[in-house]
């Protein structure tokens, strides 16, 4: 599951109140229930589904056949989660009869009396027939996952002609126990089959493979999938709607991606890393692709960022992009990396309990940072690890929090910044110290000894001592069970031919942490000697000899740790660390160092090797109003004209038009209509400054293609010298733009331009 906080944000823009009821803020009776891993009475075995869709009910009609046995112990009775249906019949199957079996179902829970007392690994069969009323279910979603009806019917009375019929399922947490009675709990794994009736017009996606389908003479199709490798319950997907299906492949693996009409042409640039990334997973965990095809799923109205169903991962549809704005970059590129991952990690081997959710999601975000770096290279692994940290470090709230979290008020609640970029920081810190071999082959037998399995943190504790051969409770217990981070000042003393590092912790917890740290103290340049300690105690002092004072000691080298950190190093030193220490935390510590000094020095990351710290300086420039500087501004002349990054090229461009000179002009016109979205925008916008006229008349031109940075820049270019014929079109356009920051910008002018229509009314 990756989600996006994005929403939040404008949800508390456009006045949704998100406060809770003051009993409810202060109810803390949580803080003393211990979440325990759901206890195992009857394991599920093998689950068939018989289902049918009701659109103008927005109903799904459903028959089950569930076999079961007891865990261990015997029983003679079976609860299963059945969220808001309605129960018609429920019976034992003996061959192909049906014995009718009592039950009691409060609308949550179906509690069925069996016919005899079962034993351990005695499998029985129960036959269901049930509907599923999703819109009618009163459950309370997350900030991660919005919604909890599991089943979702995206207008299925076709009332809105801009948007597509669908139907998409979403489980995690324990929602699929809406759309069929299951024990919807992530410890419990089971095949399935899926036959589903649907208009024949359609296309289906479910797990596993699609094994037959049949034409009805009703006009409806029945689709026959099949998954024979077990999963979790809130795995299961079921996917509807107008799509075209483009293929592909890894290997002799099917990997297809289902995506709406408009956006065919485009889905192997938007989702075409697959295959590779698939190689690559397979190389790191040593462990191959387990299930029979990976496919990808677009739906509308998505209820968070995209969803691991296992072999049928669903996207929202901020995935859709087409080739201006994949000419800027790939920004689902991240989270097709990790929703991948979670074949491995989630699907293949899944935390038994929310309480370890850190053994799916942490793992999710760290391949984030593994696939960066072996596709873009070191700098961009490294600026998204970083990304990670400061995600985390941003909100002090989340520094009590365990990683492992065995109290917390609702399982929703565990989809946070810990579980995620925390969690995927601390993964960088271990992978650091055990070494890349190491780490690899801990992964391989984590995932080898528990495949088809549910885990909790200790397995994977296990698996790395046996590779290493160390005792890691340590880590376990500062990282794992354990809340907050180390915060550290450094100071430097050098006197008697000895260099001091002092490492004090400066955290207010009480907590005293212990970690390893690598220090280089450098001389004369990019000369070096790496020195590997222990912090162990709230301060302690490193001693290094040399018969000159170094030119730049390099704490914590290998920029891994996760803390909050103070360096007293001296413009000189962050200068020498920009220029030989090398790594891209090393060279943004001194670009914020020198920016946060307001030191000319900043403009030294014009020129750097990776696109994300020259976009950095950038900006640090554009908030300083760094750019009257000759010099400076000569430089960013050159990249608002050259550099072969669009995103660095567009912030460029923006800073020239802050200036309104009509020496610029030539160099809007001859971006305004480059292929790059960002780039074209920033033009346009310098041309609305220095030629409106010509500016308002390629606006109306542009608004047929206008996303992003265009998009925002041709709506204000518009608004700010519409009349009111104009009306229908921004209307059009306005509600046309996706969620995003630039629908702020773009509200704000569309209700400028709202209040000086005269006649509101027409």
């Amino acid at each position: 599951m990756k989600k996006i906080l994005l929403a939040i944000v404008l949800a508390g823009f456009f006045g949704v109140t998100m406060a809770q009821d003051d009993n409810q803020a202060k109810d803390t009776s949580w803080r003393h229930l211990y979440r325990a891993t759901a206890t195992r009475i009857n394991d599920l075995v093998h689950t068939k589904l018989d289902v049918s869709f009701d659109y103008s009910k927005a109903w799904m009609y459903g028959k089950e056949w569930v076999t079961l046995h007891p865990h261990f112990y015997p029983t003679d009775s079976l609860t299963l989660d059945a969220k808001g249906m309605e129960i018609k019949e429920i019976a034992l199957m003996k061959g192909t009869l049906k014995v009718p079996l009592k039950y009691y179902y409060d609308s949550m829970q179906l509690r069925i009396t069996l016919d005899k007392k079962y034993k351990g690994g005695e499998n029985y069969t129960i036959y269901i027939n049930y509907v599923s009323r999703p819109n009618e279910l009163k459950e309370e979603g997350s900030a991660a996952i919005t919604d909890a009806k599991g089943l979702y019917f995206i207008n299925p009375k076709g009332e809105d002609k801009d948007k597509p019929i669908q139907i998409w399922t979403q489980g995690e947490t324990e929602s699929n126990s809406a759309w069929f009675p299951t024990i919807d709990k992530p410890n419990q794994k089971t095949t399935d089959e899926i036959s589903m009736t649907v208009p024949a017009k359609y296309v289906t996606l479910s797990n596993g493979i699609l094994k037959s389908q049949k034409k009805n003479a009703d006009g409806t199709r029945t689709d026959y999938w099949r998954m024979d490798l077990p999963h979790a319950p809130y795995l299961f997907f079921m996917g509807v709607g107008d799509y075209v299906i483009v293929k592909d492949h890894y290997k002799n693996l099917p990997v297809d991606y289902y995506v709406e009409k408009e956006y065919a042409p485009y889905a192997k640039k938007i989702f075409g890393e697959t295959p590779a990334m698939i190689g690559f997973y397979e190389k790191i965990t040593g462990v191959p692709y387990a299930w029979p095809k990976y496919d990808q799923i677009v739906g509308r109205d998505y209820v968070s960022g995209a969803m691991e169903n296992t072999s049928a991962t669903l996207h929202q549809e901020s995935a859709y992009q087409n080739a201006r704005q994949l000419v800027d970059q790939n920004i689902w590129e991240d989270v097709i990396a990790h929703e991948l991952f979670h074949q491995w990690f989630g699907d293949l081997v899944t935390t038994e309990s929310w309480s370890n959710i850190t053994l799916n999601e942490s793992f999710a975000d760290y391949s984030e940072t593994l696939w960066n770096t072996y596709r873009h290279g070191k700098d961009a692994g490294d600026e998204h690890i970083e990304q990670n940290r400061e995600a985390y470090l941003r909100n002090p709230a989340d520094e009590s929090k365990n990683l492992v979290r065995f109290y917390y008020k609702d399982k929703e609640d565990v989809f946070d910044q810990i579980s995620y970029p925390k969690g995927g920081a601390i993964l960088h810190m271990l992978h650091n110290y055990v070494g890349d071999s190491a780490f690899f082959k801990s992964l391989n037998l984590y995932l080898n000894t528990n495949k088809f399995k549910s885990a909790e943190a200790q397995q994977l504790r296990l698996a790395f001592e046996q590779v290493t051969g160390q005792d890691l409770n340590w880590f376990w217990n500062e990282w794992y069970y354990g809340s907050g981070q180390p915060d550290i000042s450094i100071n430097y003393e050098y006197s008697n031919k000895t260099e001091r590092v002092i490492i004090e912790q400066t955290q207010t917890t009480g907590k005293v942490f212990k970690f390893p740290l690598a220090i280089d103290v450098y001389s004369e340049g990019a000369n070096k000697k790496r020195y590997n300690v222990w912090v162990n105690d709230k301060a302690d002092t490193f001693y290094f000899p040399g018969d000159t004072k170094p030119t730049l000691v390099n704490v914590d080298a290998d920029k891994v740790l996760l803390a909050k950190k103070t360096d007293h190093k001296t413009a000189e030193e962050f200068e020498q660390q920009y220029k030989y220490a090398g790594n891209y935390m090393d060279r943004k510590e001194a670009l914020e160092y020198f920016a946060d000094k307001k030191l000319s020095n900043l403009s030294i990351g014009l020129n750097d090797k990776y696109h994300g710290l020259r976009l950095f300086t950038l900006q640090k420039i554009d908030q300083a109003k760094g750019y009257t500087v000759p010099a400076v501004l000569s430089v960013i002349e050159q990249i608002a004209d050259k550099d072969p990054d669009k995103l660095v090229q567009a912030k460029a461009l923006e800073i020239l038009v802050k200036l309104n000179d009509k020496k610029y002009e030539p160099l809007f016109t001859k971006y305004v209509n480059d292929s790059s979205y960002s780039v074209s925008g920033a033009a346009l916008d310098g041309l609305s400054k220095l030629e409106p006229e010509q500016a308002y008349t390629l606006a109306k031109k542009y608004s047929k293609d206008a996303r992003g940075k265009l998009g925002t820049v041709v709506t204000k270019t518009l608004m700010a010298n519409a009349t009111e014929d104009d009306f229908n079109t921004l209307l059009e356009n306005y509600k046309n733009s996706p969620l995003s920051q630039s629908k702020i910008q773009e509200s704000i002018s569309f209700g400028n331009y709202l209040a000086n229509v005269k006649n509101p009314e027409d």
